[in-house]
């Protein structure tokens, strides 16, 4: 899927839409973003030495996580329900291009659980679990 058919799932747009393409392959999700330097959340972090927030890291594994879900996803909206386990092992700089490696563990309902990994080349940049509560857009408070 590519940024275009990625909006027919995930309710995101620029400039929060942070997954560039994705490919399902049976249980696993493997998506990419690529980091060009202009993102908002770069301007002050950190001047002269410019690096991707820990929390946006987990935002990129948090939507290429919810698109695991496909049909799923419409007419819903993804809300965290817990991120459990993260650790960040290196970081992520302008010019990085970011893979998430993802899959669902458990799903109770609209609950769901994720596992992910995030990679720029072959090295570990962050792990977690992730889990999210679909709530149906006529419910979401506008």
């Amino acid at each position: 899927m590519n940024r275009e058919e990625i909006k027919e799932f995930l309710p995101h747009r620029e400039p929060m839409l942070l997954v560039d393409d994705i490919t399902l392959d049976g249980e696993w999700a493997d998506a990419h973003y690529h980091v060009s330097g202009e993102e908002f959340f770069l301007k002050g972090h950190f001047p002269g030495n410019p690096v991707v927030p820990g929390v946006i890291t987990c935002e990129i594994i948090a939507q290429s996580c919810a698109l695991l879900l496909g049909d799923l996803l419409k007419g819903r909206t993804p809300f965290y329900a817990g991120i459990d386990n993260v650790k960040f092992k290196s970081a992520v700089h302008p010019g990085d291009t970011i893979h998430i490696r993802a899959r669902v563990t458990q799903q109770r309902g609209l609950l769901v659980f994720t596992e992910a990994k995030a990679f720029v080349d072959d090295r570990l940049c962050c792990s977690g679990n992730f889990s999210f509560m679909l709530v149906d857009n006529d419910k979401v408070k506008k």
